[in-house]
C-alpha cells in the first residue's frame, strides 16, 4: 500500500548501472572523499615502523604497502637480456634468427570500401531523423533521475564511510569481541608518559563516531523525505482499517450469539443422542474386546488340557488361533504383551511331545503281540499324530518309522530263534552262550521250521506296516485333495468376483450419469443379505462365542474373526475314522506328493529290510556250509519256501525285493554245481564198472518211462504191492529197447535235472549247461569204452564184440529219442531271450547220431576184415558149396544172431528206409563188402561169367550163400544183386 503512494522512486540497480555506462569518469562530478583514520589499530604507541600494516581507522591508509605495487606490462615483456629487442609482442619467442616478413592478403576475402555501408547508412540516417525529432518534441524526463541517482550515490559514497561492523544485524555491544572493536580500551592507556596522544586518540575516536551518526541521520532523514506522501497515506489507511475491524467485530459477535441460539435449540438434543450412542457401541466394543481378552487368558490352560488327552491338533489350532487374535484384535495390549513368546515356546514343546509322542506310537504299534488280529493301533490316535506334524511341517516322521521298523525285524528273529532254542532239549544254553551258536545246532527240519516261523512273523509285520501306512497316506492324500478343492474354489470365487465388480462399475456409472446419489439406489433390503451372509460365516467357526447382548449389532461381534478361516473338510479312512482336514496346513501340492512317495518307499523299504535281515539269517547258518550239504529234497523245500515268501512279500508290498532273491540263486547256484558233480561222478563209477551187457529192466524204470510217454517229465511215486520181476528190455513206445544198466541210472539222473528244473526255475539255464555237460560226457565215455577198446583195461573184457557194439549203438538210440522231449521241457521254462541256449541239443543230437554210425561202420569193418581173410583164399573146386563160403555163411549166422536180438523185426521192418543206422541197411553194407572182396577173388583167379564149369561152381557157390543170407531173419525181402560180382563185357 505504501509503495502505491510513493512518490520519489528508488533508482533500481539495472537502471543505475546503465547510468554510470554512461558516465565517462564519475570523480568528475563526485568530489572524492578523504578517509579518516582508523579508529581501532592494534598498536597506536611507538614508531610507525612497529605499527601493523593492514588497514587501520586511526592510521594513513595511504601509507605503500605491497598491495600497492603495479607492473608495467611492456616493461616486464621486454627481455633486457636480450641482444635485439622482439620488435612485436607475438614475435617475443620466435627466437632471434626470426625475418618479419609482410603477410600476403588473402584472395578469398574481398576488400571492404565506404560503398558497402552506404545501404545501411540511409536506412539508419531516416531512423535518426524521426528519433530526433521526437526528442525535441518531448523534453527529456531523466533530469530529476539524474539529481536523484546523483544524490543516492553520494549518499551511498557517504554510507560506506561507516565501518561495515555497525551495518551488521547481530551488531550488539554487550559483546565483548565487538565492544572491544569500537572502543579499544588500549587507546585510553595513561600509564607511560603518553598522556597526551591518548588523549588526543580518544578525541578523535569521539569525532569520527559523531561523524558517522551524522552520516547516518542524514541518510535516514533523506529517505524519510522522499516516502513522505507513502509515511502520511499509511497513517490515513490506519484510521480506516481501525473503523472496519471495529464493525467486522461487531458482525462476527452477532453471528455468534445467532449460532448459539441455533445450536441450543436444534443441535444440543441431537448431538446429545448421537454422544450416547457413541458412547454406547464403545461400551459393547470393550465389553467385547474384554470377553475376547477374558477368553485369550484361558488359552494356556486349555492347552495344557488338550495336551493331557494327546489333542495336538486342538492345541495347535487353539495356538494359532489366539496369534491371530493377539496380532489382529488384541495388538497393542499390554497385558499380552508376553504371551505371544510364550504360545511361540508352547508350540515348540508341543512340536517335541508330538514327536516324541509318534516314536511312542511306532515301538508300541511293532512291538506288539504278532498273533494280536488289530491290523491298525489306536486309529484316532494316529491320524491325530499325522495331522499334528503335517501342521507343523515335520515332513522327517517317516523316519523315525523306518528306524522303528529296522529295531523290529532283528527283534522279530531274535524272539523267534530263542523261542525254537529253548524248544529243543538237546541243547544246552549255559554252555553254548551265543544265540547264533545255538542256532546252527539245529537240524534242517527244525532249522526249516524255525525259518517257516520267521517267515510268517515278517509276513504279520508287514501288513502290519502297510496298514499304518495306509493310514498316513490316506491323510496326506485327503489334506492334497483339500488344497487342490480350495485352489479351485478361490478360482470360482475370483471370476465371481470379477464379473461382479464389473456390473457394479456398470449400475454405479449409469447412476451417476443419470444424477442419483449412489446411496438412494442401494436399498437397505438389497444390504441386508451381505450383512447376514457376512455374520453367518463369521460366526461359523467352532471356537467362536456368541454375543452375550442381544442389543449388540452382529457386525460388533469380532471374538469369532480370527477363526473365520478355518474351515474344515471330512473324509474318511479305510478304519472308519473321519478325517477333518483344515484349511490352515500350509503345505503344497509338491510337498504332498514327495510325502506320499516317500510313504510307498517307505513300505518297499519294509520288505528289502525283512528281506536282509532273512539273508544275513540264512549266512550265519551257512556259515559251516550247512545248505551245501542239503539234499536235493531238502534244498527244493527250501527254495520254495523261499520263493513263496517272496511272492507273497511282493504281494503285499507292491514290488519285489532281490536281496533274498539274491542269496536263493546264490545257494542255488551252489546246489545245482554241487548236484551236477555227484551226478556225473555217479555216471563216470557207473561207466567205468560197466560190462556192456544186457541187463533187466526193473519195474520202477519202466514205470518212469512210462510216466515220461504220458508227458509227466517226473520221477514217478513207488507203488505198494507185490513185487514185479524185471522185463529184459525196455518198452518205449512201443518199441523195444536192449540196454545196459548205467542208461536206465542216465535216465532217472536226465529226470531229477528235469525235475530240479520244475522246482528250482531260477536254475534253467545253469541245469541245461550241466545236462549238456552230462550227455556229452556219456558220449564221449562211452566211445572211449567200446569203440576205444577202453573197457578191456578198465573192467577187464576180454575183446568188444559185435554184440557189445550193438548193444551200446541201442543205447544211443534210446538216449537221442528222448532228446527232443528234454528239449521241449527246457524250451517251455526258459525266457525267450534264452532260446539261443537250446542249439546244444542240436550238437548233442549229432554227436549221438556220428557215435552211432561210427559203431556201424565198426561193424562193417569187422565183417570186411573177415570177408578178405577168407575169400584170399578161395578156390574154385568142388565140392560145392565150398569151405569158404561155408565159413562165411556161418559168421554171417553169427552176426545175425548178436544184432538181431537187440533190434526187434518189428523195428527193422518199420524202419527200412531209414539210413545206416538200422538193420537191413547194415546187412546190406555187409553184403556190399562181401560182394567187393569176392570180385577181386574171381578177378585175381581169372573166372569170368562164361558159362563154364568155373562159372557154374562159382554160381553154385554164391546161390549157397544167398540162400543162407536170406534164410536168416528179417532179410528175406533183401535184393543182394549178386550180378554185380562179376566183370562187364568190354
Amino acid at each position: 500500500m505504501a509503495s502505491s503512494h510513493s512518490s520519489s522512486p528508488v533508482p533500481q540497480g539495472s537502471s543505475s548501472d546503465v547510468f554510470f555506462k554512461k558516465e565517462v569518469d564519475p570523480t568528475k562530478h563526485i568530489r572524492p572523499v578523504q578517509s579518516l583514520p582508523d579508529v581501532c589499530p592494534k598498536e597506536p604507541t611507538g614508531d610507525s615502523n612497529s605499527l601493523c600494516v593492514t588497514p587501520s581507522l586511526v592510521t594513513d591508509q595511504n601509507r605503500w604497502t605491497i598491495y600497492h605495487s603495479k607492473v608495467n606490462l611492456p616493461a616486464a615483456l621486454n627481455d633486457p637480456r636480450l641482444a635485439k629487442r622482439e620488435s612485436d609482442f607475438f614475435t617475443k619467442t620466435w627466437g632471434l634468427d626470426f625475418v618479419d616478413t609482410e603477410v600476403i592478403p588473402s584472395f578469398y576475402l574481398p576488400q571492404i570500401s565506404k560503398e558497402h555501408f552506404t545501404v545501411y547508412h540511409q536506412e539508419i540516417s531516416q531512423r535518426e531523423k524521426i528519433h530526433e525529432r521526437c526528442k525535441n518534441i518531448c523534453p527529456p524526463k531523466d533530469t530529476f533521475d539524474r539529481t536523484l541517482l546523483h544524490t543516492h550515490d553520494k549518499s551511498r559514497t557517504d554510507l560506506e564511510q561507516v565501518p561495515k561492523i555497525f551495518m551488521k544485524p547481530d551488531f550488539a555491544l554487550d559483546d565483548s569481541l565487538t565492544f572491544n572493536s569500537v572502543l579499544p580500551w588500549s587507546h585510553f592507556n595513561t600509564a607511560g608518559g603518553k598522556g597526551n596522544r591518548d588523549a588526543a586518540s580518544s578525541k578523535l575516536l569521539q569525532e569520527k563516531l559523531s561523524h558517522y551518526l551524522d552520516i547516518v541521520e542524514v541518510n535516514i532523514a533523506q529517505q524519510i523525505s522522499l516516502r513522505s506522501e507513502a509515511f502520511f497515506h499509511a497513517m490515513t489507511s490506519q484510521h480506516e482499517l481501525q473503523d472496519y475491524l471495529k464493525k467486522t467485530s461487531q458482525a462476527v459477535k452477532m453471528l455468534r450469539d445467532k449460532i448459539a441460539q441455533i445450536d441450543k435449540v436444534m443441535c444440543e438434543g441431537s448431538l446429545h443422542i448421537l454422544r450416547l450412542a457413541l458412547t454406547r457401541n464403545n461400551c459393547v466394543k470393550i465389553y467385547n474386546k474384554l470377553k475376547l481378552m477374558a477368553t485369550v487368558h484361558q488359552t494356556q490352560p486349555t492347552v495344557q488340557v488338550l495336551l493331557s488327552t494327546s489333542e495336538f491338533v486342538g492345541a495347535l489350532d487353539l495356538i494359532a488361533t489366539t496369534q491371530e487374535v493377539l496380532q489382529q484384535e488384541l495388538q497393542g495390549i499390554h497385558s499380552f504383551r508376553h504371551l505371544g513368546s510364550q504360545l511361540c515356546e508352547l508350540e515348540k514343546l508341543i512340536d517335541k511331545m508330538m514327536i516324541a509322542e509318534f516314536s511312542t506310537y511306532s515301538h508300541s504299534d511293532l512291538n506288539r503281540p504278532l498273533e494280536d488280529d488289530c491290523q491298525v493301533l489306536e486309529e484316532e490316535r494316529l491320524v491325530s499324530l499325522v495331522f499334528g506334524l503335517l501342521k507343523q511341517r515335520k515332513l522327517n516322521f517317516l523316519e523315525i518309522y523306518g528306524e522303528e521298523m529296522i529295531i523290529t525285524a532283528k527283534n522279530i528273529i531274535k524272539q523267534c530263534v530263542i523261542n525254537k532254542v529253548s524248544q529243543i532239549e538237546e541243547i544246552d544254553t549255559d554252555v553254548v552262550m551265543k544265540l547264533a551258536d545255538q542256532m546252527r545246532m539245529l537240524n534242517f527240519p527244525q532249522w526249516f521250521d524255525l525259518l517257516k516261523d520267521i517267515f510268517s512273523k515278517f509276513k504279520i509285520f508287514l501288513q502290519r506296516v502297510k496298514a499304518t501306512l495306509n493310514i498316513i497316506h490316506n491323510v496326506v492324500l485327503s489334506v492334497l485333495d483339500k488344497n487342490q478343492r480350495t485352489r479351485e474354489l478361490e478360482e470360482i470365487s475370483q471370476q465371481k468376483n470379477a464379473a461382479k465388480d464389473n456390473s457394479l462399475d456398470t449400475e454405479v456409472a449409469y447412476l451417476i450419469h443419470e444424477g442419483m446419489f449412489i446411496s438412494d439406489a442401494f436399498s437397505e433390503g438389497e444390504l441386508a443379505p451381505i450383512v447376514v451372509d457376512t455374520t453367518s460365516q463369521r460366526n461359523a467357526s467352532p471356537n467362536s462365542e456368541p454375543c452375550s447382548s442381544d442389543s449388540v449389532s452382529e457386525p460388533e461381534c469380532t471374538t469369532d474373526s480370527s477363526s473365520s478361516k478355518e474351515q474344515t473338510s471330512s473324509s474318511a479312512t479305510p478304519g472308519g475314522v473321519d478325517i477333518m482336514v483344515s484349511e490352515d496346513m500350509k503345505l503344497t501340492d509338491l510337498e504332498l506328493g514327495k510325502l506320499a512317495n516317500n510313504i510307498q518307499e517307505l513300505l518297499y523299504g519294509a520288505s528289502d529290510i525283512c528281506h536282509d535281515r532273512a539273508v544275513k539269517f540264512l549266512m550265519s547258518r551257512a556259515k559251516d556250509g550247512f545248505l551245501e550239504k542239503l539234499n536235493s529234497t531238502e534244498f527244493i523245500t527250501l527254495s520254495r519256501l523261499m520263493e513263496t515268501f517272496i511272492l507273497e512279500t511282493e504281494q503285499i508290498c507292491g514290488r519285489k525285493s532281490m536281496s533274498l532273491l539274491g542269496a536263493l540263486q546264490s545257494q542255488a547256484n551252489k546246489f545245482v554245481n554241487r548236484f551236477h558233480e555227484e551226478r556225473k561222478t555217479k555216471l563216470s563209477l557207473l561207466l567205468d564198472n560197466e560190462r556192456w551187457k544186457q541187463a533187466d529192466v526193473p519195474a520202477e524204470f519202466q514205470d518212469l518211462v512210462d510216466s515220461i510217454s504220458d508227458g509227466k517229465i517226473a520221477l514217478p511215486e513207488k507203488k505198494s504191492g507185490e513185487e514185479r520181476k524185471p522185463a529184459e528190455v525196455l518198452i518205449v513206445e512201443g518199441q523195444q529197447y536192449a540196454v545196459v544198466g548205467t542208461v536206465l541210472l542216465l535216465i532217472r539222473i536226465i529226470l531229477e535235472y528235469c525235475q530240479c528244473v520244475d522246482n528250482i526255475p531260477s536254475v534253467t539255464t545253469d541245469m541245461l549247461t550241466r545236462l549238456s555237460d552230462l550227455l556229452k560226457y556219456f558220449n564221449s565215455r562211452s566211445c572211449q569204452l567200446v569203440l576205444g577198446a577202453g573197457a578191456l583195461q578198465v573192467v577187464g573184457l576180454k575183446t568188444i564184440t559185435t554184440k557189445n557194439l550193438a548193444l551200446s549203438s541201442r543205447c544211443l538210440q534210446l538216449i537221442v529219442h528222448y532228446i527232443p522231449v528234454i528239449r521241449a521241457h527246457f524250451e517251455a521254462r526258459l525266457p525267450p531271450k534264452q532260446y539261443n541256449m537250446l542249439r546244444h541239443f542240436d550238437h548233442i543230437t549229432k554227436d549221438y547220431h556220428d557215435h552211432i554210425a561210427e559203431i556201424s561202420a565198426k561193424l562193417v569193418a569187422i565183417m570186411d576184415s573177415l570177408f578178405d581173410k577168407l575169400l584170399s583164399k578161395y578156390e574154385v573146386k568142388a565140392p560145392v558149396p565150398s569151405a569158404c563160403f561155408r565159413n562165411i555163411c556161418k559168421q554171417m549166422a553169427k552176426m545175425h544172431e548178436a544184432i538181431f536180438d537187440l533190434l526187434p523185426e518189428e523195428q527193422t521192418q518199420e524202419n527200412y528206409k531209414k539210413a545206416y543206422f538200422l538193420f537191413q541197411m547194415l546187412f546190406l553194407r555187409i553184403n556190399a563188402s562181401y560182394k567187393l572182396h569176392l570180385k577181386k577173388q574171381l578177378s585175381h583167379l581169372n573166372v569170368i561169367n562164361d558159362g563154364g564149369p568155373q562159372n557154374g561152381l562159382v554160381t553154385a557157390d554164391v546161390a549157397f550163400y544167398t540162400g543162407n543170407l536170406q534164410a536168416l531173419k528179417g532179410l528175406k525181402d533183401l535184393d543182394l544183386n549178386m550180378a554185380e560180382i562179376w566183370e562187364q563185357k568190354r
